[in-house]
């Protein structure tokens, strides 16, 4: 076998068609947009490339025919809770069912990470945000959401037997959001409804700042600070609105208030994938045709949450009961087509908020994905991200 370094053109362009000799006789996996991932590795528009920096690789078979990738990199703003050493990380990697081709291409990583200062690496993990290509699927192998790892069952193998071992494992969680919610809910609902002063309502893409400075409000309050989550602006907000309103359902993304102050946010949106699976990763101008026919005659039966919370002052009041009941009214109406709901990962070290998301309704858990640790000094104590309080 043969481990080259990415660099030329042919090279990006080979790195992101591995996947489709891995998962061409897999059913339920949808090809990524090469745009989503080919914007990782562009220091344009992956602004991660200001405290850090990665390299790739692709490993070719006997036959010289791809047969595993891996990208390694550096970032200074990459820390967890607890963490007592430099910690790197890996993401994109693929690999056919075979220990000694990973071993490779985890060796390959780590030597790349030692000699850059790391002493220990995270993957699979994204070099950016952590809303996107994050963490290995140890169970629920369906079709992933936009912009979710998806992997075959053998993968947590190859970490495993390399010598990785879970640093947290990642929730999600799905329910049926045309059933009735549970009565205690409507009760919590029914006590906050009766007071003038409570009220809820769904985004409106004409009044776009002002949602964008209730979302930062009610964000800043309940997370920043928390794991590592920095502050938002309404400026940052109304930046990620913007890019999500060509694909925003209004009717899905919803806000409470208390004398008109919010005090809660439930973002969701429709699932890109359920259209983006007919693209076959291509978004040129003919795919972006598609793509809006596609959206305007194709109805899109599942959606996916993005975030859930009430500002710390109002947890344990009711409030998440009353900003559920108020946008199940709406997506519970024949009007709106959604008969499919998974919400994004949650991270195990959070209990407080798997409890909230818990109290959506009747949910269950839809896949996990694990985030593996691998210290590079063997002898090293090994511990799991810790609990946050």
């Amino acid at each position: 076998m043969q481990i080259i370094p990415v660099s030329s053109e042919a090279e990006q362009t080979l790195f992101l068609a591995v996947p489709k000799h891995i998962y061409k006789n897999d059913p339920n996996w949808i090809q990524p947009l090469d745009k989503d991932v080919s914007e990782v590795f562009d220091e344009k528009k992956n602004k991660t490339f200001r405290f850090g920096k990665l390299q790739r690789w692709i490993l070719l078979d006997e036959d010289g025919q791809p047969a595993g990738r891996i990208a390694a990199f550096v970032n200074a703003k990459y820390k967890n809770k607890g963490d007592d050493v430099p910690v790197g990380g890996i993401g994109f990697f693929e690999c056919i069912n075979d220990q000694p081709a990973a071993d490779l291409l985890f060796d390959n990583a780590k030597h790349w990470l030692m000699q850059n200062g790391m002493e220990a690496m995270d993957g699979p993990i994204n070099f950016g945000e952590r809303d996107r290509w994050w963490g290995l699927v140890t169970k629920g192998f369906m079709e992933p959401l936009y912009c979710m790892n998806y992997n075959l069952p053998y993968y947590q193998t190859l970490f495993e037997t390399y010598g990785f071992r879970p640093f947290f494992e990642q929730v999600c969680l799905d329910m049926d959001p045309k059933a009735p919610l549970t009565q205690k809910i409507w009760q919590r609902h029914d006590q906050l409804s009766k007071d003038p002063a409570f009220s809820a309502k769904h985004i409106s893409k004409k009044a776009l700042p002002k949602f964008a400075a209730d979302f930062a409000t009610v964000y800043n309050k309940a997370w920043a600070g928390h794991g590592g989550l920095k502050q938002m602006n309404k400026e940052q907000v109304l930046l990620m609105f913007k890019k999500m309103k060509p694909v925003m359902d209004e009717r899905i993304v919803w806000f409470a208030y208390h004398n008109e102050d919010p005090i809660g946010i439930f973002v969701n949106l429709p699932d890109l994938n359920q259209w983006f699976k007919h693209l076959h990763g291509k978004f040129g101008l003919l795919q972006k045709f598609k793509f809006l026919w596609l959206q305007k005659f194709t109805p899109n039966k599942k959606f996916t949450g993005l975030v859930f919370g009430i500002v710390p002052e109002w947890q344990g009041k009711g409030a998440d009961a009353y900003l559920i009941g108020e946008s199940a009214k709406m997506v519970q109406s024949k009007a709106v087509p959604y008969t499919q709901y998974e919400m994004q990962w949650i991270g195990d070290f959070n209990p407080k908020m798997l409890n909230i998301a818990s109290s959506l309704g009747t949910v269950s858990r839809s896949r996990n994905l694990t985030t593996f640790r691998y210290l590079f000094d063997r002898t090293k104590e090994f511990h799991r991200h810790p609990i946050l309080t």
